[in-house]
């Protein structure tokens, strides 16, 4: 059964969301990301993804009081990132209360450092983040093209231990108009048995269910969930 996982934006310490990626387009939906995150585990959501969007456009975490407050008041298992640079920053995240902590650009621009956090933290605590459009990863707030096929990334970061992947296709993202099943279908016949999180563009029930019939391990739900295109009801059989 396939993963429900909220997403939480977070700038100046409020729950927000972007279209495309663009900083530009911010829409607040709470000033209490606390209260929001606890609507979800009072709903039986178990999962949440939350991401420092001040971290990452300043290329260093921000947001780790809000992180901490959250998971002091819910029981939520957190995947964390945005801005996170250095081995300091993983331990910060890892002690302010996530179980993992997420990361982008310097898995594509930095794999040595990766490396280096598998080995102290364990490939378990990672959750690699793979923007695409195209087929190609993006990075730097996705206005970057890094000539990466998407495959060949996975197949990369597989093969260093890491087994958790969530995949966002920019060109969806915020947009409410449909996941990329067509390619976390090519993803996952590639990769049979991953756990593949998809990301971006679900617009209501049907995306979580064709999702789940595919094999994706898990799905983020940020705008769905906030314009009320999906209900946290609707969710209960994912729970």
């Amino acid at each position: 059964m396939i993963k429900i996982i909220p997403a939480i934006d977070l700038i100046d310490g409020k729950c927000v969301r972007l279209s495309q990626g663009d900083y530009n387009t911010k829409k607040i939906y709470s000033a209490s990301p606390v209260e929001t995150a606890k609507a979800f585990e009072d709903a039986g959501i178990q999962r949440l993804h939350i991401v420092d969007l001040d971290g990452a456009r300043l290329g260093k975490t921000v947001n780790i009081k809000t992180l901490n407050e959250i998971a002091a008041a819910t029981k939520l298992i957190i995947d964390f990132g945005g801005g996170i640079k250095t081995t300091d920053d993983v331990t910060s995240v890892l002690n302010a209360g996530a179980t993992y902590f997420n990361i982008g650009s310097i898995a594509v621009k930095q794999p040595g450092i990766v490396e280096e956090w598998i080995k102290i933290f364990d490939a378990a605590k990672i959750f690699l983040g793979a923007d695409i459009k195209d087929e190609n990863i993006m990075i730097q707030g996705w206005q970057e093209k890094a000539n990466i096929n998407i495959i060949n990334y996975i197949s990369a970061y597989i093969n260093r231990g890491i087994e958790n992947i969530f995949c966002t296709d920019i060109s969806k993202d915020g947009l409410l108009q449909g996941a990329s099943t067509a390619l976390y279908k090519k993803i996952l016949s590639e990769f049979p048995g991953l756990n593949l999180i998809a990301s971006g563009g679900v617009a209501d029930i049907s995306d979580v269910e064709t999702l789940n019939d595919i094999g994706c391990s898990g799905v983020i739900i940020g705008k769905a969930l906030y314009e009320g295109k999906i209900s946290l009801s609707q969710l209960k059989k994912y729970v």
